[in-house]
């Protein structure tokens, strides 16, 4: 998560070199950079034949499926709860972010406002007809979908960082160490809590190291993952656990579910760690199936997953913090892609018709095919992209942070908090917001939720 300077608080890796080493490719610049880039690891192109498993139904085919009607098919993204608009980070349990049931597309109409008091650095949840959310300083709301008002709030007296979940009737969300954030040391403790969607009565609790994870809830369980470099399964109705198992550095990402069919017949989750690997494990016992790694440049040492993975396709797809995009085999763990796209990756994708999407620090939005890595195209951006985008009727919606790694090493481009619509098929931005600054929007069968720096905005399509 950024400071509230914009700076990322936990910065790439360095490995064995200096911080005298350091200070002077800073000063140097982005020729410094690219001269160094053009020394590291080659990119690795893919193909449509290895590992890759193409679409077979239209995308529309995972939301809001009657029970009654045959369930997706396994090659597509994971469903989420048919009866909600977008009950996870991510909207599925694939993290694609993308509905494919909503059409809505500007011009909006606002109308209303809702103030968080606080930084809202992660979107909220749309189920039920509300909204929820935590924000910065340890508050978490319930909001009235129609109006924007209160229905319910709680003070945790600890900050979110993170998208919380909906099943079931129940809310599940996870905090860091006492607010503010940036002040938290590791020690701080954190927890998972379960609350009732709709009076926000607390079911329980977990206490345990600080999460900045979004859960990820599939059948009665609960993944998330903390800073002790575990990852957890719980009891989705009682908070007991599971399984945990401990990977190789401490976690600010969050799991991604990976089905049977992509996962080689057992259901699997998948998960980014601060040491620069990406795990499998397995959804029921938590035993790892198979580990990989991001580059490592010039033996420098590797940077961190802070993105949250996409799964689509057989692949899984995540950005790394040392600028580069990298497919993996969903089953195998192989190194199916990677490609250099700018100074820094620290947004999910987004996954649609076999394209997977992205933005940078330098402030550009990228295009890759899905199969191959090739890139399709790349629009440059008013400013540093660090939210997922976001993909509803053939537009990306995309942030820009204006403070946003301004103390890197590296390039991010300085430019105003702001949201922009991209039409994918024409590559032109067709419309923008004055306001915005990590992820861009939400939405419902009714309206699409623009979440600002502190302030969720109610726009209704006109």
């Amino acid at each position: 998560m950024p400071d509230r300077a914009g700076q990322p608080r936990r910065r790439p890796r360095w490995g064995l070199i200096g911080a005298a080493a350091v200070l002077a490719l800073a000063v140097l610049g982005g020729g410094a950079w690219a001269a160094v880039n053009a020394l590291g690891p080659d990119e690795v192109e893919g193909s449509a034949t290895v590992e890759f498993i193409p679409e077979t139904e239209p995308a529309a085919t995972v939301a809001f499926i009657p029970e009654t009607e045959p369930a997706a098919p396994a090659t597509t993204s994971a469903a989420p709860d048919p009866a909600q608009p977008w009950p996870t980070y991510g909207f599925d349990d694939a993290r694609t972010r993308v509905n494919p049931a909503l059409e809505h597309r500007p011009p909006y109409a606002e109308e209303w406002r809702f103030r968080s008091k606080s930084l809202l650095e992660f979107p909220p949840v749309v189920a039920d007809g509300r909204l929820f959310v935590g924000q910065l300083r340890g508050r978490f709301y319930a909001v009235n979908t129609g109006t924007g008002g209160t229905i319910w709030e709680k003070d945790t007296g600890h900050c979110s960082a993170a998208s919380p979940a909906y099943a079931d009737g129940v809310v599940y969300a996870g905090f860091l160490a006492y607010h503010p954030c940036p002040k938290g040391e590791f020690q701080d403790g954190g927890f998972v809590v379960a609350w009732d969607a709709a009076s926000g009565e607390e079911l329980w609790r977990v206490e345990m190291a600080p999460v900045e994870s979004s859960p990820l809830v599939v059948d009665g369980v609960v993944y998330v993952a903390a800073w002790d470099a575990r990852v957890y399964a719980l009891d989705a109705r009682t908070g007991a656990e599971i399984w945990s198992t401990e990977l190789d550095a401490q976690i600010v990402a969050s799991a991604t579910w990976i089905d049977p069919v992509q996962a080689g017949g057992r259901a699997a989750i998948t998960i980014g760690t601060n040491g620069g690997s990406l795990y499998s494990l397995d959804a029921e016992t938590g035993a790892i199936n198979w580990q990989a790694r991001s580059n490592d440049t010039l033996g420098w040492g590797r940077e961190y997953f802070y993105a949250t993975p996409a799964v689509a396709y057989g692949r899984v797809f995540v950005g790394n913090t040392d600028g580069w995009m990298y497919a993996f085999g969903a089953e195998s763990g192989r190194l199916l892609w990677a490609k250099q796209a700018g100074s820094y990756v620290y947004t999910a994708a987004a996954v649609d018709d076999e394209t997977v999407y992205i933005g940078t620090y330098d402030g550009f939005v990228i295009a890759y095919d899905a199969a191959t890595g090739a890139e399709n195209w790349r629009l440059e951006m008013p400013g540093a992209i660090h939210g997922a985008p976001t993909l509803m009727a053939g537009l990306l919606y995309v942030s820009t942070c204006s403070g946003c790694g301004q103390n890197g090493v590296r390039e991010a481009k300085r430019g105003p908090d702001a949201t922009y619509a991209i039409d994918i098929a024409t590559r032109e931005v067709v419309w923008e917001y004055p306001a915005g600054k990590y992820a861009p929007i939400v939405a419902d069968e009714e309206r699409v939720y623009l979440v600002g720096t502190g302030v969720i905005f109610g726009l209704k399509p006109s």
